[in-house]
């Protein structure tokens, strides 16, 4: 009877760990580009955070693609500066 309450006990403690859901940063990249979550558009200029994001690695921003719905994302690309471009872009002091 102990066996099998201790086995009880470790199978409710192992189904409620994976139960546990994990939260996801609104906004994701790296050097190549990335996503913002589409909640944000009615909350900040999605423009400018992307700007920032691709000024991080020295590169501008091109806007790909908009998912418009619940739970959708707006991506984007960093790409490097255009040829013929007098000055690069502002550099995020973090």
């Amino acid at each position: 009877m102990r066996m099998i309450g201790a086995l009880a006990i470790v199978g409710g403690l192992l189904a409620s760990g994976a139960s546990q859901a994990d939260t996801v940063a609104p906004i994701q990249g790296n050097d190549t580009g990335g996503i913002i979550s589409y909640s944000l558009v009615g909350q900040t200029d999605i423009r400018a955070i992307a700007v920032d994001h691709c000024a991080r690695y020295g590169k501008v921003v091109k806007l790909t693609g908009v998912q418009a719905t619940y739970g959708g994302y707006i991506s984007f690309a960093c790409r490097w500066v255009p040829y013929g471009a007098n000055e690069r872009p502002l550099r995020a002091a973090y």
